[in-house]
């Protein structure tokens, strides 16, 4: 299987379309509990959710052009984490997720992956308005927001009696990122 051309490149990473044989780094990164327990409900994703996500992945390619990336590091070539711009439950808002193995946690790639990924989506795909959705309490998450040039936009109760912690970021907003251009890539 051939390597997908890049979407755009960052200093450190390339950011790519996932491609089937993601299937283990995938799991890597969803499978790890630790990692979990700040994404959606907090479950683990086993062989065959991955390999569904992947699925349900290059059908939103199909029908959007966007969904979830594979981050590769450039100096190794591995993935060491997911970014997208995605419609979860089909939502009609796009919002920003992200997910890296822990081992790459704090070394601010998840911050240069987002603001690529904001390019990307303006640049690219003409979105003026991205949301991100995080836990209250996951404030590693809402400074990698903060950085990549999104806004705080409060904790909003959610309908299980929990509460979400909303980020927006809008075409008027400008990310702190590379010279204009720079981050967009050429993707075919």
């Amino acid at each position: 299987m051939s390597t997908p051309r890049p979407m755009y490149e960052t200093e450190r990473l390339t950011v790519r379309h996932i491609v089937d044989d993601d299937v283990d780094a995938m799991q890597a990164v969803y499978g790890d509990a630790e990692g979990m327990r700040w994404v959606d409900d907090g479950d683990t994703m086993g062989h065959a959710g991955c390999a569904e996500w992947i699925r349900i992945t290059h059908r939103n390619y199909r029908e959007r052009g966007y969904g979830m990336s594979a981050v590769v590091l450039k100096e190794t070539g591995d993935v060491v984490g997911f970014c997208g711009v995605v419609h979860p439950g089909g939502q009609p808002e796009p919002e920003i997720k992200y997910a890296f193995l822990r081992a790459w946690w704090g070394r601010g790639l998840a911050t240069e992956t987002v603001r690529g990924m904001i390019d990307y989506a303006r640049n690219r795909h003409g979105i003026r308005r991205i949301i991100a959705t995080t836990y209250p309490q996951n404030y590693p998450s809402h400074n990698v927001l903060r950085k990549a040039g999104m806004r705080d936009a409060g904790v909003r109760p959610d309908g299980d009696g929990t509460n979400t912690q909303y980020f927006v970021w809008t075409a008027d907003d400008v990310p702190p990122s590379a010279p204009p251009g720079a981050a967009a890539g050429s993707e075919g």
